[in-house]
């Protein structure tokens, strides 16, 4: 592929620190890997038709990650201590987004992540939809590797 076509984002990976089982790589959509830089206003004094924006510090969204319910899962496992003992463990992980023929295009390296939700999708005898379990965590920051 050229390196001036956009990339799919719909072939991807994420791989967490210690969870190595493959059936804990595959997810069906993540969301929230965004940083906003908030700034603070400062009025120059002498001056007073404007007003100067400096930058302050950087805030980083909530990791959305979504996927059908899998069995004997090491994340499931991590989400429960987590949310039923309290017992919270960050771990670091990579969202890595793959080209056409399954090498990495780019990644993201999430840092210091642990579960804030865990949520599952509705049980509905009239659909055949897939029970998709939702997990939420809360980041201190990512970097952008390869872009």
């Amino acid at each position: 592929m050229a390196d001036y076509y956009p990339p799919a984002g719909f072939h991807f990976l994420v791989k967490f620190e210690d969870f190595n089982g493959e059936k804990d790589s595959r997810f069906q959509e993540v969301n929230g890997l965004s940083v906003t830089v908030s700034t603070e206003e400062f009025e120059e004094g002498g001056e007073s038709r404007f007003k100067h924006e400096l930058p302050k510090g950087t805030s980083y969204d909530n990791l959305v990650l979504k996927r059908g319910i899998i069995k004997n899962s090491e994340i499931a496992e991590w989400c429960k201590q987590a949310i039923e003992k309290l017992n919270f463990e960050p771990k670091n992980l990579l969202v890595i987004l793959l080209n056409e023929n399954h090498d990495e295009l780019c990644s993201w390296n999430v840092v210091h992540a642990y579960p804030v939700k865990w949520s599952f999708s509705g049980l509905n005898a009239e659909t055949s939809e897939l029970l998709i379990e939702s997990i939420e965590l809360k980041y201190h920051y990512f970097t952008l590797k390869n872009l």
